[in-house]
């Protein structure tokens, strides 16, 4: 599935269930919300977002703790996790997804190479959600795109809709 048929099923899936969904987005710089609000009536779910590039971006918007970011950095499972939430608790969605990582060229660390993304899923009554992944050094563009697609498809499975050539058509707002 392109990014926009991943877009379209998010969206179709929100509204299924009746949520509202929020971004919290970092080395994407938007994005995400871009490739939602590209599709006509997306805001019939789609509540807003945030992005969040800069740390203090990340205190201010989502109440990421500074404490968490000086000791596990802006690139971390924790920040994510705090992102996620953050987007859920400023806004009036009930679905979050947040994403922070290394896009490229420069950045990287041993630790944290440039690819490194994190992601974090919020659904409202449910555990906050974070994985890793790695996209290597392939260019910003494809990290930032691969990263799209991948925050999509965890959003899908995390209201259990990711079947391969499931009928994406029909949304409607």
């Amino acid at each position: 599935m392109s990014n926009a048929e991943l877009a379209i099923a998010m969206l179709q899936a929100c509204q299924q269930r009746g949520i509202m969904l929020a971004t919290a987005e970092s080395c994407t710089g938007g994005l995400i919300i871009a490739a939602l609000t590209d599709i006509a009536g997306s805001s019939a779910v789609v509540d807003r977002g945030f992005v969040t590039y800069s740390n203090e971006a990340k205190i201010e918007m989502l109440g990421v703790s500074a404490a968490t970011l000086e000791a596990h950095g802006a690139v971390s499972r924790e920040t994510v996790l705090e992102m996620a939430a953050g987007a859920l608790a400023h806004s009036q969605a009930s679905l979050s997804l947040a994403v922070t990582g290394i896009a490229g060229p420069g950045g990287g660390s041993t630790d944290k190479p440039v690819g490194l993304v994190w992601f974090g899923i919020a659904l409202a009554g449910q555990p906050i959600v974070a994985e890793r992944q790695l996209f290597g050094q392939k260019g910003r563009e494809f990290i930032r795109h691969e990263t799209v697609r991948h925050a999509l498809q965890l959003g899908l499975r995390a209201l259990g809709r990711i079947e391969p050539g499931e009928n994406q058509a029909g949304f409607t707002p």
